[in-house]
Order: structure tokens, then C-alpha cells, then sequence
């Protein structure tokens, strides 16, 4: 559950209030006999493994899917330092227990997950992260649902996480609400979409080496997004859209600090398509704009985009490729959010049935907003998941960061290795 910007590790692993958990709760009914469904291809990591996936533990409506993984994991440079770099180990054991509604209309689901990290030769480092989530959804007519989430997570930041402060005795931790709403209706070739979310953020202080407090209020915020979109399909494979976001980045005031608070918006334009069961995916770009309240920060603003393809070279192969352009709030001082460009390459190859191989290279781009300064980040992994049984399975990974800074105001720069092997039992 830790914020690391590298592949994996990402943070849906907080299990959030996201539109992706949201769409997790769609049914066939909403996807309409369907000029938006992209489903002729089915991703490697997408397909249902009927000899190898959990049957969870049946209990009235409900299925229970209880699961516990346990990693082992070597880092090279466990404080992301430029010169006096650590060697450590941890031990990390992430239990988590998931229950699902089995209805035919409507549903409900919940989950409960910690990430407990044990480091072997820096107690500084030893961490313990969970997260509480709830969602549902409510099939109002075919072709129309409600969806809504709630979640709440102790979560802290990672040494390599971006603008993470190196200089803290331990990782900076802090605290997660979430809430959002989706509303969604496909008639014909249209579909309209609504979402609001609200997400509140409140950061521990923390200590220099010298024991000195380092501030961390001034990152505690409440992040206010509505999101509105609609879908016209010029035929069952293609379709066009328009997709207009607003937020508020209300940041608590300190005494002493600049205000951080913002509002922006995006307007994008773009489309989805299928190419047979070859390619699928989405394009979009527009205009990207955040305006701040203090003067002295100047206001972002220029080209946006997003972009997400997926290829299907072989029904064992899946290689997606992903780009974004938006605003990101950070935690470097002096800065007031960053204009982020984000791009990564992913493989995916199921060798053996049970056995699926990915590989990924990662880019990002941050430039700071109010602080001259540019951090470029590069990042590569491998990885092997290994499905013994329905009930147990092996994984292993090997991962590389390199972060370069630049500019006046300019942050660490280092590079990281970490190596990883992990077993899961579950039900």
C-alpha cells in the first residue's frame, strides 16, 4: 500500500475510492447489448483462470476471498540517497480479506488490507499500513447504475515516492479518506457518465536527523473532483467522447508557509475503439489548467491528454502502452503542485497456464510549479507470478529507479535496485 511511483506497487493497492473500483462493480446489464464494450480480447492478466482461481469461502449472498501474501524484499538504497547508499532487507506480510456480493442485480462488496514491513537492519524503516473500503452498486434500469465507495486508509510515503522528502529519520505518514459517487446511463449510441469524489489528506510531521520537527501540515488538504462525460458510438467498435473534470485543492493554512490552494479544470476530447481482437484502447487531449490562490505561485496551464492502447499480438501476449499529462500535488517544499508527464510500456506473457511473466519500463516527468526545479524519473521491471494451486501460489520481481534533478532549487538524485520473491496462500 505504500505510495511508490514504480509499477506494481501503485496504489490501487489502497483499494480507493477510483473510478476503477467503480467499474469493478459493473455488470453485463450496464454494458448494454453493446456499442461500448471492448471486449473481444481478453487481457493476460484479465483472463479467468478456472483451475487456478481462489473459490473463496461461500457464506449466504456473500462469497469471502481471504488471501495472504509474504515477500521478502532486498533494496539497494533504502533511503533513495545520492551518495551513502544502504543496503537493507525487509520482510513484508500483506494479509487482506475481500467479500462480494453474489446477486444477480445490485451489489455490494467490502474489503480489509494491512502491509505489515519488518526491515532488518534499520528499525526506521518498519512500517505498518492498512485500508478500509466499501463500495456497492444499484442497477436502477438495463443500462443505468449508481455506484458509490467509501475508504479509509493509514498509508505512509515511500523513500523513492516522488518529491518525497529524504531527509526525515522515518518515512512520513499520514491518513486517507475517500468518498465518490458514479452515475451512469447508455441509451442507443449515447452514454452519459457523472462522478464526484471528495478525498482528504492529513500528514504526520517529521524528524530531522537532528530530532528537529520537519512541517508537514501544509500538505494537509481536502480534494474536491467532479467529473462529467458523454459518449456518442459511431458504430459497435468506435466511439467519441467529450469528458470535462473540475477539482478544488483546499490546503489547510499554515503560519509561515505559502497557501497551496488551487482549483483547475480539464476539458478533453477523444476515442475509444476496438480493432478486432487486435488492438483496443483510448485516446484523449485538450486543455489543462490549475489557477492558484497565492500570488506567489504562478497558475499551470497548457496541452492534456491521456492515452491507453492495448495490443494483442497472440492471445498469450498483452502489451500496453499508456500516456498522461495532469497536475500533480506534491510534497517538495516551496513548490505548489507539479505538471506531471507520465508514460510506460507494459508486456505481459503467459508462458505456462500458470505462469504469466510481465515486463515494464516506466518514464515521468516533473516540473515544479513556484521552484525551479525538474525531476526525471526512469523506471524498468520484471516479474514472474507462479500459480501452484488454487490456494497457492509464487511470485518474484526485480525492479530499477533512477531519479535525476535538476535545476536551481534542485532535489536528490540517486538510483535504486530492489529484488523481490513472495508466496501467497489463499482461499
Amino acid at each position: 500500500m505504500r505510495r511508490d511511483i514504480l509499477p506494481a506497487a501503485a496504489a490501487l493497492a489502497l483499494f480507493g475510492a477510483t473510478e476503477a473500483s467503480a467499474q469493478s462493480l459493473r455488470t453485463a446489464q450496464d454494458r448494454t447489448a453493446d456499442l461500448f464494450a471492448r471486449d473481444r480480447a481478453v487481457a493476460v492478466r484479465d483472463r479467468p483462470q478456472p483451475a487456478y482461481d481462489a473459490l473463496g469461502i461461500r457464506t449466504g449472498g456473500f462469497t469471502v476471498f481471504p488471501r495472504l501474501p509474504f515477500d521478502i524484499v532486498q533494496d539497494d538504497n533504502v533511503f533513495a540517497a545520492e551518495d551513502d547508499r544502504q543496503a537493507a532487507t525487509t520482510l513484508r506480510l500483506r494479509p487482506e480479506i475481500a467479500a462480494k456480493s453474489n446477486w444477480s442485480r445490485h451489489a455490494l462488496q467490502a474489503q480489509a488490507r494491512a502491509q505489515i514491513d519488518r526491515n532488518l537492519d534499520f528499525d526506521s524503516e518498519n512500517t505498518i499500513d492498512w485500508n478500509l473500503r466499501g463500495a456497492g452498486r444499484l442497477d436502477v434500469v438495463r443500462g443505468a447504475s449508481i455506484t458509490f465507495a467509501v475508504d479509509y486508509a493509514h498509508d505512509h510515503e515511500a523513500r523513492t515516492a516522488s518529491g518525497a522528502d529524504p531527509i526525515t529519520q522515518e518515512p512520513v505518514a499520514f491518513d486517507l479518506a475517500s468518498a465518490s459517487l458514479d452515475a451512469e446511463r447508455a441509451r442507443g449510441r449515447l452514454r452519459v457518465s457523472a462522478r464526484a469524489a471528495v478525498h482528504r489528506y492529513d500528514y504526520r510531521d517529521g524528524f530531522g536527523e537532528t530530532g528537529a520537527v520537519i512541517e508537514q501540515d501544509d500538505r494537509d488538504r481536502t480534494v474536491f473532483t467532479l467529473t462529467g462525460r458523454a459518449d456518442y458510438a459511431l458504430s459497435p467498435a468506435t466511439a467519441i467522447f467529450l469528458q470535462v473534470i473540475s477539482d478544488d485543492r483546499d490546503y489547510d493554512r499554515i503560519a509561515g508557509r505559502p497557501l497551496r490552494t488551487s482549483s483547475g479544470h480539464q476539458t478533453l476530447a477523444g476515442v475509444d475503439f476496438e480493432l478486432g481482437a487486435l488492438v483496443r484502447g483510448e485516446i484523449a487531449a485538450g486543455y489543462i489548467r490549475q489557477d492558484f490562490e497565492d500570488a506567489a505561485f504562478g497558475d499551470l496551464n497548457g496541452f492534456g491528454g491521456r492515452a491507453k492502447l492495448s495490443w494483442f499480438p497472440t492471445q498469450l501476449t498483452t502489451v500496453t502502452a499508456a500516456a498522461a499529462r495532469t497536475v500533480e500535488d506534491t510534497g517538495v517544499i516551496g513548490a505548489a503542485g507539479a505538471l506531471r508527464t507520465d508514460l510506460s510500456l507494459t508486456v505481459d506473457h503467459e508462458l505456462l497456464r500458470n505462469l504469466i511473466l510481465t515486463a515494464q519500463a516506466t518514464y515521468a516527468d516533473d516540473a515544479y510549479n513556484g521552484l525551479a526545479r525538474t525531476d526525471t524519473r526512469f523506471g524498468a521491471g520484471v516479474s514472474a507470478v507462479y500459480r501452484l494451486s488454487r490456494r497457492y501460489g509464487f511470485t518474484a520481481g526485480l525492479t530499477w529507479l533512477d531519479q535525476s534533478s535538476s535545476g536551481a532549487a534542485q532535489g536528490p538524485s540517486y538510483q535504486n535496485t530492489r529484488f523481490y520473491v513472495g508466496s501467497t496462500a489463499q482461499f
